[in-house]
């Protein structure tokens, strides 16, 4: 029983582990860098996509429990519904994040003061 349980458990522990090393990453590469707004603006862009990774982390965790429910419960038809309605939800948000791009970044520069050159940093790094 407790090998069945790692084996579901480690995909959703790795998932869990990658998000903060997106941003170790990028300011370990940034801090090469002679410039120090580079790497300010990669704080701030990751702590922005934080805020909106995590924001929506109900998807991945309300998909999960669910799908574990019908998974035990051998509804397989169930599974392909909650696939399908996730997959709908998770591209239409996806969506509508990538055209409120601009918005989100104003927004945020409300809330976070950075000197102009680590904002206009900030808005390149976060566009990719």
């Amino acid at each position: 029983m407790n090998k069945e349980i790692l084996r579901l458990a480690i995909p959703n522990i790795v998932s869990n582990l990658t998000v903060p090393l997106l941003g170790s990453v990028d300011t370990a590469l940034m801090g090469h860098l002679d410039n120090e707004a580079h790497l300010g603006a990669i704080a701030l862009g990751t702590m922005i996509f934080n805020f909106i990774y995590w924001g929506f982390g109900f998807l991945r965790m309300g998909t999960t429990g669910l799908t574990a429910q019908a998974y035990g419960d051998q509804h397989e038809s169930e599974l392909i519904n909650l696939l399908g309605r996730a997959v709908f939800a998770a591209l239409s948000i996806s969506v509508l994040l990538m055209l409120l791009q601009t918005p989100i970044i104003w927004m945020a520069f409300k809330v976070i003061s950075a000197t102009e050159e680590v904002e206009a940093f900030t808005r390149d790094y976060f566009r990719v």
